[in-house]
């Protein structure tokens, strides 16, 4: 069995504090982009020490979000979309590619951290139907009833919410398989849930195993404070009361290594072995089955 992830607490966003490294501007690093300073990038080196494609990670993890976006804009209908814990604005955001499949659809995105949203703000707020709110995952409620959020949406129709990436920086005491049900019981009927996290694959493989038990003591004991790889079993909590979708043709509804969902052509080489380290799904809320009808005569009267 997996050892026990290391305690820290959940950690707070950096804000302006540019001598501490900030969630978003390591992810930003990760992807090639500029909006970083040097202790974002000095934690990032850290990971690289172990694990050194791990910026392939980060690219791997954008494509199977716009493949997901592609899909729920596109075949699946959904023209609403809660994207949280977004990040810095970087190429080929949500609303991007939900809009090529639909223009008019209403994209809010979500960060916790003051700076970033300010930073959204700025450079995304430039049509009417997306918008950027400070807010953060975890507080009361959720943020279904928070109504700077919730402004921007129809509450009686679907909405697809997409937690990429962000569960992972959540420790045990947040139980974020129990913050996930709450927010599900939310959603309207219909809606649709992506979420990607850092995996551990325990027995199922030796060798990845030990690389992820790596891999989290130096994202939460050398380098951001928080990145927990969590086994599959316990990725599979997040999607309760929800129809998990095939991740391919003529393939079982489950989760997957972030490459097998729906992958848009066949693979030109081996994955890294950290590219295997997260996992992903979408589920979806379905309507309730209709109740049976018992039939009433003599016999049943």
């Amino acid at each position: 069995m997996p050892e026990t992830a290391p305690h820290t607490g959940i950690r707070a966003p950096v804000g302006v504090d540019t001598t501490q490294p900030s969630i978003a501007r390591v992810y930003d690093f990760s992807l090639g982009g500029k909006d970083n300073y040097a202790a974002d990038r000095a934690a990032f080196e850290k990971i690289l020490e172990i694990a050194p494609r791990q910026g392939d990670v980060s690219l791997m993890n954008r494509r199977w979000l716009h493949r997901v976006v592609r899909f729920l804009a596109g075949p699946a209908g959904i023209d609403q979309f809660l994207d949280i814990g977004a990040g810095l604005p970087t190429v080929g955001n949500t609303h991007q590619i939900a809009h090529e499949e639909h223009r008019e659809a209403s994209v809010v995105y979500v960060d916790n951290d003051p700076v970033v949203a300010a930073h959204g703000q700025v450079l995304l707020e430039q049509n009417q139907y997306t918008h950027f709110v400070q807010a953060d995952i975890l507080e009361p409620g959720t943020l279904l009833e928070n109504r700077t959020v919730t402004q921007y949406f129809e509450l009686d129709r679907p909405i697809a919410l997409l937690v990429c990436g962000l569960l992972h920086h959540l420790d045990d005491d947040a139980d974020p398989a129990r913050l996930m049900r709450e927010y599900i019981e939310r959603l309207p009927t219909g809606s649709y849930v992506a979420i990607t996290n850092f995996w551990d694959p325990g027995e199922e493989d030796a060798e990845l195993h030990d690389l992820a038990r790596r891999l989290e003591r130096a994202f939460v004991e050398l380098g951001l404070g928080s990145g927990w790889y969590r086994t599959r079993s316990q990725q599979m909590e997040y999607f309760d009361g929800l129809e998990l979708l095939s991740p391919g043709w003529n393939e079982p509804p489950g989760l997957t290594e972030l490459e097998e969902w729906w992958p848009s052509g066949p693979s030109t080489r081996e994955r890294f072995p950290e590219e295997r380290l997260v996992l992903g799904g979408v589920g979806h809320k379905a309507m309730p089955d209709p109740p049976r009808l018992r039939a009433v005569g003599p016999d049943t009267a």
